[in-house]
């Protein structure tokens, strides 16, 4: 169990420092004319896989896509979605579902 647990922990962490890295890559590329951009998809994809916290974070440090209102509305509920699913796994994994 203790295994499973800290992975789980490890993989939350790098998630959402990589979420928060490609918004401060992002905020910086808007600044210059042509840079490629990080799409917003990919970094609603990243806020799915358990990275809300990390761009709900790069958002408000960086002030980037703050303006936006599907960022301002869709990641605090990807966070609410995150922590849901992973109480779900907590359960799953300390037997508390059968």
């Amino acid at each position: 169990m203790q295994n499973k647990s800290l992975f789980l922990i490890l993989f939350f962490l790098a998630v959402n420092l990589l979420a928060f890295v490609l918004m401060l890559l992002d905020k910086n590329k808007s600044k210059k004319n042509g840079a490629e951009r990080i799409s917003e998809g990919m970094l609603f994809f990243l806020a799915t896989i358990f990275g809300s916290v990390g761009v709900l974070a790069g958002m408000f440090t960086f002030r980037h896509k703050t303006q936006k209102w599907y960022f301002l509305i869709g990641i605090p509920m990807l966070i609410l979605q995150n922590v849901a699913s992973i109480y779900l796994v907590y359960l799953l994994l300390n037997g508390g579902i059968r």
